[in-house]
């Protein structure tokens, strides 16, 4: 059964949340400012060799050190969190159209300005499945990220998965028409195939995986999106899950069939 999705909204209190993706409680609050007088009158971002200095920092007492190196990773992470300060100065300066949602389930910050979601970026289109190799994950969420934004972008990217795919298959993922030639050879399934073949017609067959192709749309994308995990769940998943159940077995059945297949394969052919 599949989980109930609630897209996230400002006019919500309970949504699915853009990072963990559970159906829970959202904690909205407003953001207050204070203006930055220490010179350079800059924000403060930990270089990239702040948390080694306070490593070796040996005049540093153990909390103290513990502390700071904890707030580094946290700067460190890219995102938004929660810093508490007894004084109430920071009250005098709320900043309007600015928002954020606390997800009660990981406790991590979204960002909104006015009603639009900025941060993290929101995912669109179906998730992936979840036996694809992690980093052709990767690409294919990084795809779902920036759909809204560049569906040609995203386009690229699943072409790309699909090229790695490929060569996670086995092939030189160089030519998908050869790719597919030579999976169909190794006895493709007939929908696998299709679908490859989907994906090379809608890349007007001139598209390199990641190149950008001027014609592509949101439609385009969404077929892509589809067409990836379609092939995984062919070729990668289902094969898990007969091989998961094919263990299951108990082993004098799977020793009697493994005799089975040895005495077919060494068989002398008739009329030899």
């Amino acid at each position: 059964m599949t989980a109930k999705i609630v897209p996230p909204s400002v006019t919500e209190t309970a949504f699915t949340c853009p990072h963990c993706g559970a159906l829970t409680t959202q904690h909205w609050s407003d953001v207050y400012g204070s203006p930055i007088t220490d010179e350079p009158r800059t924000p403060s971002i930990p270089d990239k060799g702040a948390k080694e200095h306070i490593i070796a920092d040996v005049k540093l007492p153990r909390e103290t050190k513990q502390a700071l190196i904890e707030y580094i990773s946290k700067m460190e992470s890219g995102e938004p969190f929660a810093k508490r300060h007894e004084s109430s100065s920071y009250l005098n300066n709320q900043i309007d159209n600015l928002f954020l949602s606390e997800c009660y389930n990981c406790r991590r910050f979204a960002v909104w300005v006015n009603d639009k979601l900025i941060f993290p970026p929101q995912r669109v289109g179906p998730a992936p499945n979840a036996d694809l190799p992690e980093d052709i994950a990767r690409d294919y969420e990084e795809a779902r990220s920036i759909l809204s934004l560049s569906p040609r972008g995203a386009a690229a990217l699943l072409r790309l998965c699909v090229q790695k795919l490929c060569i996670f298959l086995g092939e030189k993922g160089k030519n998908i028409d050869d790719d597919i030639a030579s999976l169909v050879a190794k006895g493709l399934n007939p929908l696998v195939q299709r679908s490859l073949d989907i994906v090379r017609v809608i890349g007007n067959e001139a598209v390199h995986p990641g190149v950008i192709d001027l014609n592509d749309d949101r439609d385009t994308a969404n077929q892509l999106f589809d067409l990836v995990n379609a092939i995984a769940d062919q070729m990668i998943s289902h094969p898990k899950r007969v091989s998961a159940m094919y263990e299951k077995l108990p082993k004098g059945k799977r020793e009697a069939i493994e005799r089975r297949n040895a005495k077919a394969t060494t068989k002398t052919p008739e009329g030899a």
